[in-house]
């Protein structure tokens, strides 16, 4: 399938919550999410597998449940973790998507937002792939600027001011996706996006 262009809009389909133009990889690590209780944060994370290296097919096995314990000394203590995204952004900008946006995904681990705990119930969780310390790509935040925008527009409780790092919800447990990551620039683009999105005679509203 071909990437989505970084320039033209992304569209949330909302009956199945899934982002029109993703690879789409199902992973068995979601569930429903609590009752009555729909998306109201976005989560940025950042991955690499093994830790440092980009490419390969390693990401979309750990969220399938399938990692091979022994292809890599890394993975032999995450090979049977029970984790996923909802979609992860690669490198060279493809968008794969793990799990629906409706449903909760389990990427934020022991969190807490503003005082609520339990952020995977209530947030979509999009992962670049990255380091930390590694700088991300022209593409990973022309496509995250999409993505978010196709999420604001989707999900009525979603907004700009309600999107933060892992780090955030969870310091002194995680990092990423780290100092690498430049925010200002990012929510430069997101705003642009949407300011594209709400002109008079836009047709980009999905």
């Amino acid at each position: 399938m071909p990437l989505s262009s970084a320039s033209q809009p992304l569209k949330v389909e909302p009956t199945t919550g899934l982002l029109v133009g993703a690879r789409q990889v199902l992973s068995p690590h979601f569930d429903a999410r609590p009752p009555g209780v729909i998306a109201e944060l976005i989560v940025v994370h950042g991955i690499s597998l093994p830790p440092g290296e980009f490419g390969g097919p390693w990401i979309d096995l750990l969220f399938t449940g399938a990692l091979p314990v022994d292809a890599h000394p890394y993975f032999r203590d995450i090979a049977r973790s029970r984790v996923s995204a909802h979609a992860v952004i690669r490198r060279d900008g493809q968008i794969v998507q793990y799990v629906p946006f409706g449903m909760r995904a389990w990427h934020a681990g022991q969190s807490q937002y503003r005082g609520r705990s339990a952020c995977n119930d209530f947030s979509v969780g999009i992962e670049l792939e990255g380091a930390d310390e590694t700088p991300y790509t022209d593409a990973q935040y022309k496509q995250l600027a999409g993505v978010v925008d196709a999420l604001l527009a989707a999900y009525p409780l979603l907004a700009a001011e309600h999107i933060v790092g892992h780090s955030d919800i969870a310091p002194g447990r995680k990092t990423d996706p780290g100092p690498a990551f430049e925010w200002p620039r990012w929510r430069a683009l997101l705003q642009e996006r949407l300011a594209a999105r709400s002109a008079p005679g836009s047709n980009t509203t999905p």
